[in-house]
């Protein structure tokens, strides 16, 4: 049976600590073993600053949501934007500049990509963007 929660939240840093909360308390009465909790922790903590940061332009009249959908085998979670957002296309996905030096921003996609099973980012119709993660249980 999925079970589906949603939150709203404001826009400003260390909100993130919200949904990394939600998220590991629902991913343990899942049965998710602690090393993919932590995971998804950082996964979270990354969309969500992400989501402040680039997808509202630290605007504080903007909110951060987050919907967590799970059912027996796996936890998806969404983290939306409202504002002008990013266009997904422009997110490096080198570790290197073109001189071949290391790139000093988008680690946190990169990151989110390797804690996850499945990760993709949709600019949504009008505003914003949607951060798609799925984790499976794996009992």
């Amino acid at each position: 049976m999925e079970q589906l929660v949603e939150l709203k939240l404001p826009n400003i840093l260390g909100s993130e600590k919200v949904a990394i909360e939600k998220a590991a308390t629902i991913a343990e009465k899942m049965g998710f073993s602690m090393d993919k909790i932590e995971d998804l922790k950082t996964a979270i903590a990354e969309a969500c600053i992400n989501a402040i940061e680039h997808g509202n332009k630290f605007d504080e009249n903007t909110q951060v949501g987050i919907t967590f959908a799970s059912d027996d085998t796996s936890l998806q979670v969404v983290v939306h934007d409202e504002g002008d957002g990013i266009d997904p296309k422009k997110i490096p996905k080198d570790r290197v500049d073109k001189d071949g030096l290391p790139r000093r921003r988008g680690y946190g996609v990169f990151l989110i990509s390797n804690l996850v099973n499945e990760f993709s980012i949709e600019k949504k119709p009008g505003k914003g963007n949607n951060v798609k993660m799925l984790i499976h249980l794996n009992r």
